[in-house]
């Protein structure tokens, strides 16, 4: 890999900049952040990269691009760049929804260029580039979009460059892929946001000083909701039609658990709450999480 363009230099795109430049895998990358308080920190910071005012600036110059923006930005970059695109370029986002995103590419993306989507399964509640980690993707998944028109070529580039991120590689359909994280990432999230509302709004009826009780429960999921709005509403947005189908499956799901502690089926519940407990241990079995509290989680 020569020269390197990152588009959006939060937490993800920050990160990839230090596993790059610790693992030497270019000769020159190139930084573009329309945010002047990411700009502003990113000098402080002293991260390594050049700073570009428009992403078009760099382009000629570079051979790999990964688009680190939230999705609603998508078709106001690809729009700007498709003059300067040609065949050799690399070109990847790292989105958390794909369906939407292939549309978005086909419909603005100038003809014969080739975008492989990819999305690595790390992140944070925090961001901003002063919280990135060289080594935030490591013994992490990333999925690899393959659709009809998917270049096997960089399909393998991209394989590459995540393995030597630290990251396992899986490839899938974008069908697929929202499918399964509407229901592992998303609808998790939906929840969390519903839920630290809904206390907010207890707390509100009922004048209680409800928040400063927090219990682990309430803290662990408040901790989520405090991820990046803009990201999260583009995901929700961009994945609609399979989160509202998660929303549906655990509102059936929460009203069966209604109607069972009601009737205080003693059977039923203790049944449920056994096998929900076998999803902890396999998650920690395939090492997506450590067999220990960590409630100073980073």
């Amino acid at each position: 890999m020569k020269n390197v363009l990152i588009i959006g230099c939060g937490l993800l795109g920050s990160s990839l900049l230090r596993r790059i430049v610790k693992k030497k895998l270019a000769k020159k990358i190139f930084i573009y952040d329309k945010s002047k308080k990411n700009l502003a920190k990113i000098k402080r910071l002293k991260l390594p990269g050049t700073i570009v005012k428009e992403p078009q600036d760099a382009v000629a110059q570079s051979h790999f691009i990964i688009l680190c923006t939230p999705m609603s930005e998508y078709k106001k970059i690809i729009l700007k760049l498709n003059n300067f695109l040609t065949t050799k370029h690399v070109f990847t986002d790292i989105g958390s929804a794909k369906l939407k995103s292939e549309e978005i590419i086909k419909k603005n993306l100038k003809r014969n260029i080739f975008w492989t989507s990819s999305h690595p399964i790390a992140g944070s509640e925090v961001s901003g580039p002063e919280h990135g980690k060289h080594n935030l993707f490591e013994n992490k998944w990333c999925v690899l979009i393959k659709s009809k028109k998917t270049s096997t070529k960089h399909l393998k580039i991209l394989a590459t460059f995540w393995k030597k991120m630290g990251s396992k590689t899986v490839i899938m359909s974008p069908e697929k892929h929202d499918k399964i994280f509407s229901i592992t990432s998303h609808l998790p999230h939906l929840i969390a946001y519903n839920l630290v509302k809904t206390a907010q709004d207890f707390e509100k009826k009922q004048k209680y000083d409800l928040i400063k009780y927090s219990a682990g429960g309430l803290r662990d999921f408040s901790r989520i909701a405090a991820s990046n709005e803009i990201m999260w509403r583009d995901i929700f947005f961009n994945n609609k039609n399979n989160v509202s189908k998660a929303i549906d499956l655990f509102v059936k799901s929460l009203n069966a658990f209604k109607k069972d502690i009601n009737s205080k089926n003693n059977k039923l519940i203790l049944k449920k709450l056994i096998q929900t407990k076998k999803v902890r241990s396999k998650i920690i079995k395939l090492k997506q999480d450590i067999d220990k509290p960590d409630f100073g989680r980073d």
